[in-house]
């Protein structure tokens, strides 16, 4: 018998985390999850997400919890230590724009510091491990906003040919307005690409584009389409801000990212970047999502309008998916946007029919 392989995972508890937990556990790995709630901490109750630490304790056959802050240094390089994992996949992360700009050095101290403690910790005892992370196009600034668009009846879209497949790794990342979130997403990513290169190590950056799915526990400050569908679920207000509702996000359901996280795990690279998300068929404005959503409930959006958008926030942003699936073979989009839509709303309404059983 084969030795067994060890999977570390931080931000367990959240959408990608959990998604990977499960995907890896049913093919046999031995899981270690990494979690403190710290969503908790940043979003108040409803980011909460203690039920799907619970449920993967419950369902997972081999899931160890490990209550640990990203943060602790000596205590993240005692448990990779400890573990010798053969792959680390690194999902935690402050995700919110406007939370970063009111804690900034939380933002920076989880998202950038947390990192750079994970690389660090695994050059230094388990350097041949595969290292994921998970990045987002917000390091592309807002420097898609700047490509020609063309404004249609529902969404905007580029009126650039070049960037009719969507946006490639090569598009710049300097010389834009970021947010404090994206630089401190930028640092992070730079740090796993500077140590796959000068340390020799199997590193990849995963630039996520809208990542989504029935485990997540969308907010207002994060979790488009988790937050958007459960808005209308409990018939509550919708706040659109700026771009006339008409801004794009393509989304990429989190079991596609678990399977491309396993084809980089089977071809590793060094310092490897790659745009990760829905693409051009997977992509939805506001609007259209809520037209969408309002045909599976029944229920009518409520909504209001903000005009104006959030610092940074992307007029129009699909991923260009070509060099992903040229790079790691068999790769492919495999939940389109309507599974996600119908897999969403559903796990919405048991989790809050539970939370209205609840005594």
């Amino acid at each position: 018998m084969g030795k067994q392989h060890i999977l570390i995972v931080t931000g367990s508890n959240g959408l990608i985390g959990s998604e990977v937990v499960e995907y890896f556990d049913q093919r046999g790995w031995k899981i270690h999850g990494v979690d403190n709630n710290m969503r908790a901490d940043f979003f108040g109750e409803k980011g909460d997400t203690r039920w799907n630490q619970r449920r993967l304790q419950s369902t997972c056959r081999d899931f160890t919890h490990h209550e640990l802050d990203i943060r602790d240094r000596a205590g993240v390089a005692a448990l990779i230590q400890q573990l010798q994992p053969t792959m680390i996949v690194h999902a935690a992360a402050q995700p919110s724009h406007d939370l970063a700009a009111r804690r900034p050095f939380d933002d920076f101290d989880v998202n950038a510091v947390g990192t750079l403690n994970l690389l660090e910790a695994t050059r230094l005892h388990a350097p041949e491990a595969v290292f994921v992370h998970m990045s987002t196009n917000k390091v592309y600034g807002d420097g898609p906003n700047f490509i020609p668009l063309v404004e249609e009846a529902t969404r905007w879209d580029y009126a650039d040919p070049a960037y009719a497949g969507g946006i490639p790794e090569s598009f710049s990342i300097d010389q834009r307005l970021h947010s404090v979130f994206g630089v401190s997403k930028v640092a992070a990513d730079v740090a796993v690409q500077e140590y796959g290169r000068y340390f020799d190590m199997k590193t990849c950056c995963l630039r996520g584009g809208c990542l989504t799915g029935p485990n997540h526990s969308g907010v207002e400050l994060h979790g488009f389409l988790s937050y958007l569908i459960r808005c209308n679920i409990e018939e509550r207000e919708y706040t659109i801000f700026g771009y006339k509702g008409k801004q794009v996000r393509d989304n990429i359901h989190a079991h596609d990212v678990a399977r491309c996280i396993e084809l980089f795990y089977a071809h590793p690279q060094r310092g490897a970047v790659f745009n990760l998300g829905g693409g051009r068929a997977n992509s939805i404005s506001i609007l259209e999502a809520f037209d969408r959503v309002e045909q599976l409930t029944g229920k009518k959006m409520r909504y209001h309008y903000v005009d104006e958008a959030r610092v940074g926030d992307h007029m129009c942003y699909i991923s260009d998916l070509t060099r992903l699936k040229t790079t790691l073979p068999g790769w492919d989009i495999t939940r389109s946007l309507d599974d996600i839509f119908e897999e969403i709303v559903v796990s919405w309404e048991q989790r809050l029919s539970q939370l209205a059983a609840a005594p």
